[in-house]
């Protein structure tokens, strides 16, 4: 009797050994597939970036460029526009030439474009959602170049860095890899060869925000300069794309931008184009036949300028937006 209930026990924790193998097996193999398939989604693109919520487009390219050391064939910044002397810093770089990229017959931009053979494919996904993102709400077609003589270079050189418009022949867009590749810093660079200066450097940005002075690094200050912008007939936008946050150059972690009226107004966070740079791009560039968000109703004519208002604007290529 003794032998036999030996023999049962045993049997039941040789069963119960095995139940517990059978359920580490199978959440090993459960951890593995997970696993796997982060990986896969990864490898695949499907996951494509760090979004990186905490921090304003402002802020990462103000990292991005921090201690920045460019090799000798690199431009000199005023933040993160790149200029050919330090003459530019006080004066929009487009206003003594045409910054603008031509339209052709059918009603759309083509701007052609190269991307540098140094980046992975989850790095080119990134720059190209970025790219794609234009085509959906404006006549703004970024094309692979062929053999056209003006056209932008996508590389990843120190920072992230743009010439304001179109410069001529080849003009780099600095996408650095280390820290350069986000959806909002990509369609920030993006508008600013397209010919957009940011936001506080607006000409009427003093009834909008207060800058103060005292609180910016000194040698950081050209970044303030007011410029003779266009405007396209917007309000200042503080979630646009192109503004800087709050904080922006600091040397006291105090405010150098403040809001009026109300200074507990957000600014500077924005994660993608706002409606308001959509409408500039397309007034700008006369996008009327586009489609997407970035062409209203007619019917909202009280905000949104008319066709026919539209095709009256004298589109000067010698000023940016």
């Amino acid at each position: 009797m003794a032998v036999f209930k030996f023999a049962v026990g045993l049997l039941a924790l040789l069963l119960v050994s095995a139940w517990a193998e059978e359920v580490e097996v199978r959440q090993f193999h459960s951890i593995t597939h997970a696993t796997c398939l982060l990986l896969h989604r990864f490898m695949t693109d499907e996951i494509v970036e760090d979004t990186n919520a905490e921090l304003s487009v402002s802020e990462l390219l103000e990292r991005a460029n921090r201690d920045r050391t460019p090799d000798f064939d690199e431009p000199e910044l005023m933040g993160d526009i790149a200029i050919n002397s330090p003459d530019e810093r006080n004066a929009d770089p487009c206003t003594s030439r045409g910054c603008m990229w031509g339209k052709y017959n059918d009603g759309k931009v083509y701007v052609p474009y190269v991307i540098a053979n140094h980046y992975s494919s989850r790095e080119l996904s990134i720059i190209q959602r970025g790219l794609d993102s234009f085509s959906s709400m404006s006549c703004i077609r970024f094309k692979r170049r062929s053999n056209e003589r003006d056209y932008l270079s996508i590389e990843s050189r120190n920072g992230c860095y743009s010439y304001v418009g179109r410069t001529g022949n080849a003009q780099t867009v600095s996408l650095s890899r280390s820290g350069c590749l986000y959806h909002n810093t990509v369609q920030h660079e993006l508008l600013h060869a397209l010919g957009f200066n940011h936001e506080q450097t607006r000409n009427d940005r003093d009834n909008y925000i207060r800058v103060v002075w005292e609180n910016i690094i000194t040698d950081m200050k050209h970044n303030f300069n007011k410029i003779n912008t266009l405007n396209q007939g917007t309000s200042y936008d503080y979630n646009s794309v192109m503004q800087y946050h709050k904080y922006a150059f600091s040397k006291n972690n105090r405010p150098t931008m403040v809001p009026i009226p109300n200074s507990n107004v957000e600014i500077g966070k924005a994660t993608q184009m706002s409606q308001n740079d959509v409408n500039r791009l397309n007034r700008l560039y006369k996008c009327l036949d586009c489609l997407g968000m970035g062409c209203p109703p007619k019917t909202h004519s009280v905000f949104f300028l008319s066709e026919q208002k539209l095709a009256g604007i004298d589109q000067d290529n010698s000023q940016a937006a």
